[in-house]
């Protein structure tokens, strides 16, 4: 199975490929003129391998960042493709915008995109039970995520979240 990965530098807003009808990567937000901006745009594997491949392309999109954000950003990547395969249909697309704002600090938006699902998914994450042994998804990406949300229809369902980390102050003397 091939997998298409591109990325870009310098864009903001990308849109997966128009002909396929696939929904928008991301919403139109950030800094307008793309400074210190990154986004990789990658198919998935429709199978359990997905949240594997996800985890290794968001630490090639986020390699220098902090430990904690790539570590949180790899559990939520990982929480969002198995999401995807379990309850969606192929094509599944993995979309990671990282954006440096202005102001500083870093911005890292997640989308995972899949071809839909018969029944619509909660649009609220619901606690599973103690002894459940998966259901926790969603409930991880709230609880890591500054802001999220998730769609879902018969077309194509988008799971999308936003981490943000604010610039550290300068520790040199000076």
């Amino acid at each position: 199975m091939r997998h298409r990965t591109s990325t870009s530098r310098g864009r903001l807003g990308s849109v997966l490929d128009h002909d396929t009808e696939r929904p928008d990567c991301v919403p139109g937000s950030g800094p307008t003129d793309g400074a210190g901006a990154t986004t990789l745009i990658t198919d998935l594997p429709y199978g359990p391998k997905a949240a594997e491949v996800a985890r290794k392309a968001v630490a090639v999109a986020l390699h220098g960042t902090e430990a904690d954000l790539l570590d949180d950003a790899r559990l939520i990547t990982s929480e969002l493709a198995t999401n995807a395969f379990a309850s969606g249909s192929p094509p599944l697309v993995l979309c990671v915008d990282r954006t440096t704002p202005p102001t500083g600090g870093l911005e890292v938006e997640i989308t995972v995109t899949d071809g839909g699902c018969c029944p619509p998914a909660p649009s609220a994450p619901s606690a599973p039970g103690e002894e459940a042994e998966s259901g926790r998804g969603l409930v991880i990406v709230e609880a890591l995520a500054d802001a999220w949300s998730l769609t879902t229809d018969t077309h194509g369902t988008r799971a999308w979240c936003r981490l943000a980390r604010e610039a550290r102050p300068s520790t040199a003397n000076t």
